[in-house]
């Protein structure tokens, strides 16, 4: 069985009595009370991935719409959080594309929701936001995930297994359909993993992570039908902090210099 990066941290902890003490929770509740503050606490990881996706979202985007055309095509972003990219695809997806946001935790569905109505209004049907918990087994897919020709998931894969994640993926998306994963770079999980500080009781929450590696994360995509993809000249996309990137992402990054802390890869379902 896949280590946790709790159980790989806590073997260290044991030997650092100093160490503040760090709660460990299930993943969709530690999200149900991470959602009201989860924009607003100072996550460099979520400031990089918003940067990058700046430029890899129409890319890939470019991508899914040269496919053979379909009535309504179907995007997805996969654990669509507080519904960040979401947004983004409503704006930049093609008219006609069907955008479905996809998560487990509730209380992030709820401030998507809040977001979404804002953009386009309640009554729109642009945009459709459902609960789908990747941890559970089986799974059961909601209709409206399936048959989709793209599908982005950004900052999930750290709190999935690499098949668990990949199957979900592969049984959503249609034959030749495109797939943009970005994550927690290995090197950073090593040391650390997502969570955040209760503000009311100044507890480290933490919900289940793993380190998933880009070795690893190639390996469980081609198990589940996928292949490799380039995507603005990079197969590999990997980001190690420096003091320039600092400066952009604010003061929590500063301990992470010289660290890779961020990749994304994109994939083309086999047809």
């Amino acid at each position: 069985m896949t280590q946790t990066i709790q159980e790989f941290l806590a073997i260290n902890a044991a030997s650092d009595p100093g160490q503040q003490p760090i709660h460990y929770i299930e993943t969709v509740e530690a999200y149900n009370q991470w959602a009201k503050v989860y924009d607003t606490d100072g996550n460099f990881l979520q400031a990089l991935d918003t940067i990058e996706m700046q430029c890899l979202l129409p890319l890939f985007l470019d991508k899914v719409t040269k496919n053979p055309p379909s009535p309504q095509p179907r995007v997805i972003d996969l654990g669509c959080g507080t519904g960040r990219n979401t947004l983004e695809l409503v704006r930049r997806a093609p008219p006609d594309a069907c955008i479905v946001g996809l998560d487990a935790s509730p209380g992030m569905l709820d401030i998507a929701r809040e977001a979404i109505h804002k953009e386009l209004g309640v009554e729109s049907s642009r945009a459709t936001l459902e609960i789908f918990d990747l941890l559970r087994s089986p799974l059961a897919l909601p209709v409206c995930s399936q048959g989709a020709v793209g599908i982005i998931s950004t900052l999930v894969l750290e709190h999935i297994p690499l098949d668990q994640f990949f199957g979900a993926a592969a049984a959503m998306l249609s034959p030749g359909g495109y797939f943009l994963v970005t994550n927690m770079h290995s090197d950073m999980g090593s040391i650390s993993q997502a969570g955040f500080v209760d503000a009311e009781t100044g507890a480290k929450i933490r919900p289940t992570s793993y380190s998933h590696t880009v070795s690893d994360t190639l390996a469980a995509a081609q198990r589940a039908g996928f292949d490799l993809e380039e995507l603005d000249g990079e197969c590999i996309r990997e980001r190690k902090m420096d003091d320039t990137m600092v400066e952009i992402l604010g003061h929590r990054a500063k301990k992470w210099v010289g660290i890779r802390v961020w990749f994304s890869l994109c994939f083309r379902k086999q047809t």
